[in-house]
């Protein structure tokens, strides 16, 4: 998502510069007015572990120093919103502006945990503005950590021009008749996995189909293994980490999810400007993003009978998924559009001016 605003703005004429600790994997070429700064960690033998967030900290203010830069916006209040107002410090009496976006785990699983609950608080109530990606995720924030300065939503943007519907090139898989179900995250229990094959098992016993996972993490081991004891591991295709998702979502019919929490689920997203309809939980952000019955299917994040009967529904009724697939681009297009959500992130940075 970061680097994703940060080739928006660049290609409105604003100078970016992106401070990570290693090469984002969605910038793969050269962009006018857009800069990499890798955040290096040094290694030093009284440490047992190297303190990057010192390190990034150290970084940010070299580069603000180095190019005049008017705003820091960092992505996940822990740690980076912590670096950036040590930052801020060190460049008194100058002003600089800090713009931290909530993603998820920063708020539900990181900034909870009692040994960081006070910095992330402290992170958030001194940033000088604060956005989250859903509705779901400023409410927890505010009920979790107290927040009492205002949060505005900006919903994650697609690029329609990039994850677009690809027909004319769609890869067979499996011959004739075959139809594809797709799940895609970072393998991580929170993420269900078990739930995709179970589900897939049972569609699989009613038609010709394959599942095509696509990440890799904790989780990839145990699913594997479940495939064979379910006796489908042979149509189960295990891709691993795929950069050029825009390529992989148009060969799938229908797009699996169901997530015990998203804050937002930009892959759902992704999914619906591809014109594949989703399947996901009502967890989270989710129901922000698919529409019950308009632009998928919504259920429980456990509920396996209610995600099969679902994707059958959608598989054995190439009208009802076509027709799914083509409102769920549109929506993608009018309510998640870069235009509108860069718009607003551009706002937020002018109004601390």
């Amino acid at each position: 998502m970061a680097s994703e605003l940060g080739r928006q703005l660049a290609r409105r004429g604003h100078e970016v510069h992106l401070i990570a600790s290693r090469l984002p994997f969605r910038l793969r070429a050269f962009e006018q007015n857009l800069y990499f700064h890798e955040a290096a960690t040094a290694h030093y033998p009284v440490f047992e572990e190297a303190p990057s967030n010192l390190a990034l900290a150290t970084k940010m203010v070299e580069v603000v120093e180095n190019y005049s830069l008017d705003v820091l916006h960092v992505h996940y209040a822990m740690p980076f919103a912590t670096s950036a107002y040590l930052a801020k410090q060190i460049m008194l009496p100058r002003h600089l502006g800090v713009v931290t976006t909530l993603h998820g785990t920063d708020i539900t699983v990181v900034g909870a945990e009692p040994s960081l609950y006070r910095v992330t608080q402290f992170s958030m109530q001194s940033s000088d503005r604060l956005t989250a990606v859903s509705r779901f995720l400023k409410e927890r924030a505010e009920a979790t950590f107290g927040i009492t300065r205002p949060i505005e939503v900006i919903y994650n943007f697609v690029d329609p021009h990039v994850f677009a519907p690809k027909r004319d090139h769609r890869v067979p898989l499996g011959g004739p008749g075959t139809k594809v179900l797709m799940h895609a995250s970072n393998f991580r229990p929170v993420k269900n996995i078990p739930v995709v094959i179970q589900v897939f098992a049972e569609v699989r016993k009613r038609l010709q189909a394959k599942l095509i996972m696509v990440g890799d993490g904790p989780e990839k081991a145990g699913a594997e293994q479940l495939a064979r004891e379910l006796g489908v591991h042979r149509d189960v295709l295990f891709l691993g980490n795929q950069d050029l998702m825009e390529e992989m979502l148009p060969l799938a019919d229908v797009f699996l999810l169901p997530s015990s929490s998203e804050s937002f689920g930009l892959v759902a997203l992704e999914a619906m400007s591809a014109e594949v309809p989703v399947v996901c939980s009502n967890a989270g952000g989710l129901p922000e993003v698919v529409e019950h019955g308009f632009t998928g299917f919504l259920h429980d994040s456990t509920h396996v009978a209610g995600y099969t009967a679902s994707v059958l529904k959608l598989l054995t009724n190439n009208t009802l998924r076509r027709t799914m697939g083509r409102r769920g681009r549109r929506v993608a297009m009018s309510r998640f559009g870069a235009e509108e959500m860069v718009g607003k992130y551009v706002k937020v940075y002018e109004s601390l001016r």
